[in-house]
């Protein structure tokens, strides 16, 4: 049975990390990444015993950034957001320990697998129940809170949400069944989908976030433009994209249709924009993810006919959409919901930012210009991520497993 929090009624949990989803999966979705690009060096240079004719390792790679880091944050965002959402009280204590232990012990068995240790299949079967059951049991509670308060405006999350669950299994499939165009299906399926939440999500609080962070101290009222057309125009353009670079690639399908979700968000982005967000790092890593997002789709447009390599717009989009995007939201939603101020981060917050755009250039932008030392830019770049999620790390685990100041339940 769904519980609706009473204002008089205080829940407890074990630990402050468990009060909400965030805390724990932010928690642990930045230590995550630390290790996993730690571990990913050694696998790109050949330095584990990765069995390679089991899972391709780039495929590896990519699963545990997609169905392993950013599911987590998104997990963590949803599960503390949807109550805000619903008023409905999401799962806290040891049941939210419960959805995250399936998620820690699915990618402590892809970590596994990833360094060479042990035997494959049984680390997969283990990781395969854990990680759907993970993702099943964060969409149903999810998805209950959401029908219980009718609030069927959310259902476009819930059903990406079901699609990734579905998306994660046909990796797993391909695996087991040794067909690594399955894992391939699956890994795309993943980043576009994930990409479609944070479309989304961002499209909802990117401008609140703006208007209330410039006019906080009262001096400007601002309120940013949106329009129903954009968003409509940035759905089907996207959805488009994702159905041709997927399942149909044809070339100007994909020009055409990547070209526009580029153009509607440019839009977007210009009836968002306000001088001041510059002086703000909450705001300006926020902007400059869909910037970066923009940017990713011109250069899917172009590469068709540029005929460099696909895998630098893939990590364009990844880097700005999942890398940027979650790291401005962690910072910020840890302050908000810890009941800390959201409008004097901790210090270390613009470096911790401008370490992630210093990841997007060496990985994108350097080796588009100049493909001479590719290895080396990889490296600067994989060097970057771990200083970037290193020192949110120490900026963030304090506040994320720290009672709130106010001593709140939250």
């Amino acid at each position: 049975m769904l519980q609706i929090q009473s204002p008089t009624h205080q829940p407890t949990s074990p630990h402050p990390i468990l009060n909400l989803g965030f805390r724990i999966f932010f928690s642990g979705g930045s230590i995550f990444a630390v290790l996993t690009m730690l571990l990913w060096v050694f696998v790109f240079m050949g330095k584990t015993d990765i069995d390679a004719s089991v899972i391709n390792p780039l495929y590896w790679h990519a699963h545990e950034m997609l169905y392993g880091y950013a599911i987590a944050i998104i997990a963590g965002f949803l599960l503390t957001a949807v109550k805000t959402w619903t008023g409905v009280m999401m799962p806290y204590g040891y049941r939210l320990l419960g959805i995250f232990s399936c998620w820690a012990l699915a990618r402590i068995c892809w970590m596994l697998v990833g360094a060479g240790m042990g035997e494959a299949s049984i680390w997969f079967g283990i990781a395969a129940i854990s990680d759907l059951a993970f993702m099943a049991w964060s969409a149903w509670v999810i998805t209950k809170a959401v029908l219980a308060v009718k609030q069927y405006k959310q259902m476009g999350i819930i059903t990406k949400l079901t699609l990734l669950t579905i998306g994660n299994g046909l990796c797993y499939w391909g695996i087991y069944s040794q067909n690594m165009d399955y894992v391939r299906l699956g890994v795309y399926l993943g980043l576009y989908l994930v990409l479609g939440v944070v479309l989304t999500i961002g499209r909802r609080v990117v401008p609140f976030f703006i208007e209330r962070g410039i006019s906080f101290d009262g001096s400007e009222a601002v309120k940013v433009k949106n329009s129903k057309v954009l968003d409509v125009l940035s759905l089907v353009t996207f959805l488009v994209f994702m159905i041709a670079d997927v399942f149909y690639p044809n070339k100007y399908l994909i020009t055409m249709s990547a070209l526009g979700v580029a153009v509607v968000n440019a839009v977007r982005l210009l009836g968002w924009y306000h001088k001041a967000i510059w002086q703000k790092p909450l705001l300006w890593s926020l902007f400059l993810a869909f910037v970066g997002m923009c940017s990713a789709f011109i250069l899917f447009a172009l590469q068709p006919w540029l005929g460099f390599s696909h895998s630098l717009a893939v990590h364009a989009l990844a880097l700005s959409g999942v890398g940027m995007m979650t790291v401005a939201m962690m910072s910020r939603v840890s302050l908000g919901h810890t009941g800390r101020s959201i409008h004097k981060p901790p210090k270390t917050v613009p470096v911790i930012l401008a370490l992630m755009v210093l990841a997007f250039v060496f990985r994108v932008v350097i080796p588009l210009l100049w493909m001479d030392h590719y290895t080396v830019w990889l490296m600067i770049a994989q060097s970057m991520w771990i200083a970037c999620f290193g020192l949110f790390c120490l900026t963030y685990l304090p506040i994320l497993t720290a009672p709130r100041p106010d001593k709140l339940f939250g």
